[in-house]
């Protein structure tokens, strides 16, 4: 039980707790986690607005937005997971910094295609509905299989990414990648369909965790781990309307 194709959202992430947690801090509730994580989406859409509006006035700190962002996010979130009961602050540090990365590569593909970030928000929205209400419908079962064969598959996804980011700085690039072609935008389309399908696992394992009575600081925990895949999901979603755009 507990598992989850997240990084964050490890089978030991709940199980390796002690008594004390329970007894000091209360227990984690689903609402709470739902609360938590939309304090973190307000705090990304906040740091995002200001990021975007410091490119419009500035193009010149695009990159340094991003890379910022990009590092912040990753330090933040590595705390995270290995010092659970400091979520509470390093999670909405997390959303602070992917907020600044978020804004400014939202700003960079508008500008490429107009009105593109917007859709691409939407879209991330919806589908988070619509896997919330598969999941809560029993459409999917989150089973040990679906289990291993998503995190195979997001583990596929990131040594590719690994690849492309290697081969980016010798100038070269993993062939379809980024291709406009039917093959390159079937890929984004696969990896599109295994970020909303890793939601299933995320919402799975933070009902689990709450039914089990896990302390309640872990709900800033939960929240964090929902916010790295809806990020992902959204970054996912605007690089398939960016192929599809360009077409």
């Amino acid at each position: 039980m507990f598992k989850s194709s997240n990084p964050a959202m490890k089978e030991n992430s709940f199980a390796t707790l002690h008594e004390q947690d329970f007894a000091s801090s209360g227990k984690m509730t689903i609402a709470g986690t739902v609360n938590k994580t939309a304090i973190l989406l307000v705090l990304a859409v906040i740091t995002g607005s200001v990021s975007w509006s410091m490119i419009h006035n500035n193009p010149a700190t695009g990159i340094p937005l991003i890379i910022g962002g990009f590092v912040g996010g990753l330090i933040f979130a590595i705390i995270t997971i290995f010092s659970k009961k400091t979520a509470f602050v390093t999670a909405p540090a997390y959303a602070l910094c992917e907020g600044l990365l978020l804004g400014a590569a939202s700003y960079v593909y508008n500008a490429q295609s107009q009105g593109i970030a917007i859709q691409a928000a939407m879209l991330t929205f919806g589908v988070f509905a619509v896997m919330l209400v598969i999941y809560r419908l029993g459409i999917i079962q989150v089973t040990q299989n679906f289990r291993i064969g998503i995190t195979a598959a997001i583990g596929g996804i990131c040594l590719v990414y690994m690849m492309s980011l290697i081969m980016g700085m010798f100038g070269a690039s993993v062939p379809l990648l980024h291709d406009t072609g039917p093959l390159g935008i079937g890929i984004s389309l696969f990896i599109v369909a295994i970020a909303a399908l890793s939601l299933c696992m995320d919402f799975d394992f933070i009902e689990n965790a709450a039914a089990a009575g896990s302390p309640k600081y872990l709900e800033w925990y939960g929240a964090f781990g929902l916010m790295v895949t809806i990020v992902w999901l959204y970054l996912e979603i605007l690089r398939l309307l960016s192929k599809l755009y360009r077409r």
